[in-house]
């Protein structure tokens, strides 16, 4: 799984999944992404998922760590966490929700998966090469590890 966080004037693109039915992120505001194909790697699925999403072509996204989901209801994730600041192209209308460009210390006030904030801590902090794991039963964090290479 890939997610891109676009960063421009100290603000996150985010969005705002209300359009889908039946989404599991249902209300939730998430960073771009999706689930890697066939043959795709991290960073092509992010280049792939980005234009879907958003209309806007990446120039030089950084990958920035890797987060793995565990859950007691939902199947084990790996996702590579990506930022870019340079991108090109038109902002278009998302199907899955609406994107919105939100001031970064303001992320955290939103309705976020709990997990969520401490990968997105780590990326206004600065920080790369980072490897987080969270565990959650249900929908609830329960723990989470992090770790650096």
């Amino acid at each position: 799984m890939g997610f891109l966080t676009f960063e421009k004037d100290n603000k996150y693109l985010m969005l705002h999944r209300i359009k889908k039915e039946n989404d599991m992120n249902k209300d939730k505001w998430i960073g771009i992404g999706g689930k890697l194909e066939k043959g795709e790697t991290p960073l092509s699925c992010i280049l792939r998922e980005a234009l879907e999403e958003t209309g806007l072509t990446l120039i030089n996204p950084c990958l920035r760590g890797i987060v793995d989901f565990h859950s007691t209801i939902y199947p084990s994730e790996r996702m590579y966490l990506f930022t870019c600041t340079n991108f090109e192209g038109n902002l278009k209308d998302c199907e899955e929700g609406v994107l919105e460009w939100v001031e970064k210390d303001k992320i955290t006030s939103l309705p976020l998966w709990e997990g969520d904030k401490i990968f997105l801590e780590a990326l206004s902090n600065g920080e790369k090469d980072f490897k987080i794991t969270l565990n959650y039963d249900g929908d609830t964090l329960t723990s989470f590890e992090k770790a650096w290479d």
